[in-house]
C-alpha cells in the first residue's frame, strides 16, 4: 500500500497519515508506522481506523497479521490507535518482526520525543478525520411524499458524467430546522447502489443485479416489509427511528410512493 503523504518524523520511526475515501462501503483514517530497514523504508504497522470495519496490521510487508477492532469495547478507532502508539509501540514493533528497529527505539529512550510527536499526529488525525470525510449531497427529488417525521423524495436521475440513469428514492427528515438525507437509493441501469447516511457515514452498497434484477422493486419491498427503521438506525439516526409512524409509512409506500415510482420508471424507459 502507498505511504501517506502527511508525515511526522519521530526519531527511529515516522508516522504517515492519509484519509481513505475510495472504499465504497467504508472509509476512514489510515495511520502507518514507518522505519528504514536494510536501506529502504518499510511499513512496520498500519492502523485502518475505518467507520465500519476498523482493523490494524502487524508487519504488512512481512507477516501481514491483521486484527479487527471491536468498536463496542475499543471505542473510537483513532483514540484507540493513539493510545497503543503511546503505550505499546515498542511491543507492537517487536511483534511485527522488527526487533532491530525496536532496539533502536529503546536505545534512544524516545518516550518524551515520541509522546510529543504523537501529540502532533493526534492533532492531524482528528483534523483529517473531519475535513476529509467523504459525503454526498443529493437533490431532494422532484416530488416529495410526507410520511410522518420522514419524507420520500422521488426523481429520475440522468448522470452523463458516469453514463448512468434511473429512478432514485431519497429518505429525508428535518433536524433542527434543516432537511437531511437519511438514505438514498439510486436504482440505476448500469451501477445501481444505495447509501446509508449520505451526509454522515456515506456507506455505499452496490446491488448484485444477478440476484436483484429489479432494484426499484427491491427498494420498495424493503419499505413494505418494515426494514426502513433498521436501515435508518444503521445510517446513524436512532432518534428518527424512535418517532417513526410505521403504519403510516407502509400506507404511504403502498398508495403513493410505489405507483409513482413505477410510473416514473416507465415514463423514462428507453
Amino acid at each position: 500500500m502507498e505511504t501517506g503523504e502527511t508525515r511526522v518524523e519521530a526519531g527511529a520511526v515516522s508516522f504517515a497519515l492519509q484519509y481513505r475515501q475510495e472504499i465504497m462501503d467504508d472509509q476512514g483514517l489510515n495511520i502507518q508506522v514507518m522505519a528504514e530497514v536494510d536501506g529502504r523504508e518499510v511499513e512496520l504497522l498500519r492502523f485502518d481506523c475505518f467507520d465500519q470495519n476498523p482493523h490494524y496490521h502487524y508487519g504488512p510487508e512481512k507477516k501481514n497479521e491483521r486484527l479487527f477492532l471491536d468498536k463496542t469495547t475499543a471505542g473510537n478507532p483513532i483514540g484507540w490507535t493513539l493510545k497503543q502508539l503511546r503505550t505499546r509501540l515498542l511491543e507492537m514493533v517487536r511483534r511485527a518482526g522488527y526487533d532491530a528497529v525496536a532496539d533502536e527505539i529503546e536505545k534512544a529512550k524516545p518516550a518524551a520525543l515520541i509522546g510529543k510527536k504523537l501529540d502532533k499526529v493526534e492533532s492531524l488525525a482528528r483534523e483529517m478525520a473531519i475535513n476529509e470525510r467523504r459525503t454526498v449531497t443529493h437533490k431532494r427529488g422532484d416530488e416529495v411524499i410526507p410520511a410522518g417525521n420522514i419524507k420520500f423524495g422521488l426523481e429520475f436521475r440522468e448522470l452523463q458524467v458516469i453514463n448512468d440513469r434511473g429512478p432514485a428514492i431519497h429518505v429525508l427528515t428535518d433536524v433542527a430546522g434543516q432537511e437531511i438525507e437519511l438514505l438514498a437509493f439510486d436504482c440505476f441501469e448500469r451501477a445501481p447502489h444505495y447509501h446509508y447516511g449520505p451526509r454522515n457515514k456515506d456507506v455505499r452498497m452496490y446491488w448484485d443485479t444477478t440476484v436483484v434484477p429489479d432494484t426499484l422493486r427491491w427498494t420498495i419491498d424493503q419499505f413494505k416489509e418494515g426494514k426502513l427503521p433498521d436501515m435508518i438506525e444503521r445510517a446513524g439516526y436512532p432518534g428518527v427511528v424512535a418517532e417513526l409512524d410505521r403504519e403510516l409509512i407502509i400506507s404511504k409506500v403502498e398508495k403513493e410512493l410505489e405507483p409513482k415510482a413505477l410510473a416514473l420508471r416507465a415514463a423514462n424507459a428507453q
